[in-house]
């Protein structure tokens, strides 16, 4: 396995960051009465999904990088709710989505466990 240079180069990252750009296109057709609501939250909670990876990618030690990589997984399931909501209120579609969620899960999981020793 090729080590990571930069943030970009975790391949957890590269997922998060296509989950988040996937949201925003997706939240584009939401109500406009949502854009303070559900569109704002969804978006802050994916977007905290790769940012928090990026945090913790630049920290030294293990601890300091798994509190991140944590905070990462926090977003991520609050981003998997926001979806459910999303797909209940018929706003949206979120099957692809929901997969996409459990697959940055699966690999965020494998990265902490990398790191948490």
């Amino acid at each position: 396995m090729k080590k990571a240079i930069t943030f970009k180069d975790v391949e957890v990252w590269q997922k998060s960051h296509k989950l988040v750009l996937r949201i925003y296109k997706m939240t584009r057709d939401f109500p406009r009465y949502e854009l303070f609501g559900l569109t704002s939250q969804i978006r802050r909670s994916a977007v905290s999904i790769p940012a928090n990876i990026v945090e913790g990618f630049k920290r030294k030690g293990s601890a300091d990088k798994v509190r991140f990589y944590n905070i990462s997984q926090a977003s991520l399931e609050e981003t998997r709710y926001y979806l459910i909501l999303a797909n209940d209120l018929e706003y949206a579609n979120t099957e692809d989505l929901m997969r996409d969620i459990d697959e940055v899960a699966r690999m965020l999981d494998a990265y902490v466990k990398a790191f948490d020793k």
